[in-house]
């Protein structure tokens, strides 16, 4: 039977008209070989590939990637068309940026040592590098004046020698102590340094820790004295100690603690108060900024004796006290609580007193007698006359008291044998002729005799 076909249209009949290819089986198409991946890429990806590549030359410093690590060394992936080969010496010890040793994937700067050797690869020295790299933060400290931090590595003669990535020296005058004897202890010390001369021709660097140390001094004296404030309270260390007062740090100043500063009581010594090393809090009183000078107080932020001396004391009781010093003009005591009081002459002695001295000598204990006291104006007086009376009519009071209760004598029998007594001198001392005289001069007197009386009117007369 014939098959029925249409007439083909325009682009039917096109696509007749060219050769077609045969139609393969699908097992046929599957076992095809595909086209491979890895195949060089068009000359102008190529060209393009290449054009990123980093030109390399001897004696650059470029950054790294450890890619491998086996016996012979270390690849290192420097963005060439292969990685650089770091020598299996550059490996012992520890990277000096990181602090750790070198593994597969760390970042590294190397040093190129050779662009390319026979085999076409790129010598590297990653030891070189960290070499230059210490030049380069050298010259730049030297050239700014900034402090660097170094390691002392070793004692040598007339000094000490500094890791800064290459050798440095500090000279012993240079080191911040007064003991250059003393230089052993700071081998193993991170210290603070000051780059102060260099030569790279000759390889030397010479620094200083004494010029490191004053500059971060007087940048922290500058902190503080931008930021300091009269009458806020710092917290300070006591450096040294004179006769006049202590020099207490606060932060990077020194701030004078004056004696008369220390406490409200009077002290001789400041070293009664603190001694180096202690911590205390301090009140700042003045600061002048353009002379860099503070002026502490200690007593300031203590309690003042003299608001709670009344709770204590009244005028009229008897206390002890010790004399802190003689003067002209009397005796200082000081009492309980560490408050002084003042005896004048008058109140040394019941006669007068013109050297205080033969009454009264430093560091005497006596009893004393307050008979004025006025704490607002911080004065107190006392009396060792009036004391001492007080004392010798209480020991009176209480041998009475004992003789009395012995039941020897009374208190009226003493004063009538003391009148007795008395009535008996005075007796003794007038002469008896004086009293006979007496006797004589005073005759008795007769009664007078009786007046007649007048006759009576009622009598007769006689005839």
């Amino acid at each position: 039977m014939e098959q029925y076909r249409e007439s083909p249209t325009d682009e039917q009949s096109e696509r007749v008209s060219k050769p077609t290819e045969p139609v393969k089986p699908e097992k046929e198409r599957s076992e095809e070989p595909k086209a491979k991946s890895d195949e060089s890429p068009p000359e102008d990806t190529k060209a393009d590939y290449e054009s990123h590549l980093k030109p390399l030359s001897a004696g650059d410093i470029v950054p790294g990637l450890v890619v491998q690590i086996d016996e012979h060394g270390a690849l290192v992936d420097v963005g060439t068309k292969s990685e650089g080969v770091l020598p299996s010496s550059e490996l012992k010890g520890e990277d000096a940026a990181s602090g750790e040793q070198l593994q597969v994937g760390s970042q590294v700067d190397v040093y190129v040592v050779r662009s390319e050797d026979e085999e076409g690869r790129v010598l590297l020295s990653k030891k070189k590098a960290d070499y230059e790299k210490a030049w380069v933060r050298i010259l730049e400290a030297h050239k700014t004046g900034e402090p660097m931090t170094a390691m002392v590595t070793e004692r040598v003669k007339g000094g000490l020698v500094v890791d800064l990535g290459l050798r440095g020296f500090l000279p012993a005058s240079h080191v911040a102590t007064r003991n250059v004897r003393a230089l052993d202890r700071f081998v193993g010390q991170s210290i603070p340094i000051k780059v102060i001369e260099v030569d790279r021709a000759r390889k030397r660097v010479v620094v200083s820790q004494r010029l490191a140390l004053e500059e971060e001094k007087g940048r922290k004296r500058k902190e503080v004295l931008e930021s300091i404030q009269e009458g806020e309270m710092r917290q300070g260390t006591v450096r040294r100690i004179t006769n006049y007062g202590a020099f207490v740090d606060i932060g990077g100043i020194d701030g004078l603690l004056h004696i008369s500063e220390m406490s409200w009581t009077r002290i001789g010594h400041p070293s009664e108060v603190v001694k180096p090393g202690d911590k205390i809090d301090v009140m700042v009183l003045k600061c002048d900024r353009e002379r860099e000078r503070i002026s502490l107080g200690l007593k300031q932020i203590l309690p003042d004796p003299w608001q709670q001396i009344e709770e204590k004391f009244t005028v009229g009781d008897v206390i002890t006290g010790k004399v802190t010093r003689v003067v002209p003009f009397g005796a200082f005591i000081q009492v309980e609580g560490g408050i002084e009081g003042i005896i004048p002459n008058s109140e040394l002695a019941d006669e007068r007193v013109t050297n205080p001295e033969e009454m009264i000598s430093a560091n005497d204990v006596v009893q004393v007698r307050m008979i004025a006291l006025r704490p607002n104006e911080r004065r107190m007086t006392l009396s060792l006359r009036q004391a001492q009376q007080e004392k010798e009519k209480r020991e009176y009071r209480d041998y009475m008291t004992s003789q009395r209760e012995g039941g020897r004598v009374t208190l009226g029998d003493l004063v009538g044998d003391a009148l007795a007594a008395r009535k008996a001198e005075k007796e003794a001392e007038e002469p008896e002729g004086d009293q006979e005289s007496q006797s004589s001069e005073s005759p008795e007197e007769s009664p007078p005799e009786k007046a007649q009386s007048p006759p009576s009117s009622n009598s007769e007369e006689p005839t």
